[in-house]
């Protein structure tokens, strides 16, 4: 405990990339939760973009609001939103 799961859309990371993500991820969740950094996971998954409402969106944020301390506010809209959107 604690384990951070991300989800994104594709794309390739460098590896120093990555180490950032981790080192940071990392230390700010050993800091709030105050555990060693041994007891943290980090799980990265791509999520092409056209099944991102269905597989991300619906699931993961509009159902499990209650869970979110963070909304997204999208710059643009999602792939295969309909028109009006669903937000």
């Amino acid at each position: 405990m604690p384990h951070v799961s991300i989800k994104h859309w594709p794309r390739t990371f460098t590896d120093a990339e990555k180490d950032d993500l981790v080192t940071s991820l990392t230390t700010t969740v050993t800091r709030v939760f105050g555990c060693e950094p041994g007891s943290v996971s980090i799980a990265v998954e791509p999520v092409d973009s056209s099944l991102w409402l269905e597989r991300v969106h619906g699931p993961e944020i509009q159902a499990r609001g209650h869970l979110l301390w963070k909304e997204p506010h999208y710059a643009q809209p999602i792939p295969n939103d309909p028109p009006g959107g669903t937000r």
